[in-house]
């Protein structure tokens, strides 16, 4: 009888073992695998995105032999759907989405938190709350980083051009504060224009050269993005005109904050926005896993605001082998 007894302990040992697993298995040998998904590096910044999530992958496997780390890009928002849906068919336990639109992917992403999937949304909130973490550069902070700066570089009066994203959340909260903060602050500054450049070098230059064909006299740039930063000096320095005083841009790119190191004529200002905010959500998705899906409270939102870069900080924000 004692025999039986601790055959089948063991017996029920081995199945709960058994079952264990095979509830954190995917099939792959045990490893519990994390999808990310993000948009293709058509610009810098979302070079800087690929480029950090890849960092990450390589850092999180090398340390954690069950964990795989799965990395797909899409050029739009039907092609990120696809890669999701792809890498929920693959079993991932957890998924961490950088949307170029909130819209398209909120019901995939919805879907995925109804099988169980844990869910970390990173810098272009969905539609719906269903997320686990939240995690994204404080877009308000940006706007109003990027008004004190040049309402005090401008001394508090001129005319500017604004150069906005995409329509969507991130651009809303940057755009909103900034008009704000120049309204409340600066009221002697006016904005001349305020029109969408994408966070496009190319489309930065169209938009540059319509403003000057526009507006005979511009004090000041907002650019609102590195990126269309460089396109929209191109414009300006080929047009030959004299006026602009100075340009500001948006992100931290490493040229950029070289030029401000040099103390380039033109471009005197940027604001932080950092694409390594990808590697804190894949980290966050692993912690929850670790976790048992229980995130806590002070975890489920990270918020990573924004800083004035100017020549007299410069070298702080400076990482020449970053791609961004």
């Amino acid at each position: 009888m004692k025999k039986t007894t601790v055959l089948l302990a063991g017996f029920l040992c081995a199945l709960f073992a058994l079952f264990f697993l095979s509830s954190c298995s995917d099939g792959n040998g045990g490893k519990i695998k994390i999808g990310v998904c993000i948009p293709a590096a058509t610009h810098g910044w979302a070079g800087g995105v690929v480029w950090n999530a890849e960092q990450t992958k390589k850092k999180l496997e090398a340390a954690n032999n069950d964990v795989e780390v799965l990395i797909a890009s899409g050029e739009n928002s039907a092609d990120q759907v696809d890669r999701i849906e792809n890498m929920l068919a693959r079993n991932v336990k957890a998924l961490v989405v950088m949307s170029q639109e909130p819209g398209p992917l909120t019901t995939v992403c919805e879907r995925a938190k109804k099988k169980g999937v844990y869910l970390v949304v990173v810098s272009n909130p969905l539609e719906k709350n269903v997320q686990d973490v939240f995690v994204n550069g404080d877009n308000k902070s940006f706007g109003a980083a990027a008004a004190e700066a040049m309402g005090k570089l401008l001394g508090g009066k001129g005319d500017i051009v604004v150069m906005e994203g995409t329509q969507c959340p991130i651009n809303t909260d940057r755009a909103g504060t900034f008009r704000k903060v120049i309204s409340e602050k600066f009221p002697q500054i006016r904005i001349l224009d305020s029109q969408p450049a994408h966070w496009n070098t190319e489309k930065g230059l169209l938009l540059m050269e319509n403003y000057l064909q526009k507006h005979p006299r511009i004090d000041a740039v907002w650019a609102g993005d590195d990126d269309v930063l460089t396109g929209a000096l191109k414009a300006y320095r080929e047009s030959g005109r004299k006026d602009v005083k100075f340009f500001a841009g948006g992100g931290g790119a490493k040229g950029t904050v070289k030029m401000i190191m040099d103390g380039d004529p033109l471009v005197k200002v940027t604001v932080t926005y950092s694409p390594a905010m990808i590697s804190t959500g894949i980290e966050a998705a692993l912690a929850g896993l670790r976790n048992a899906g229980k995130t806590p409270e002070d975890k489920k939102e990270i918020i990573i605001p924004s800083r004035i870069v100017l020549k007299e900080n410069a070298a702080k924000y400076y990482f020449p082998d970053s791609v961004y």
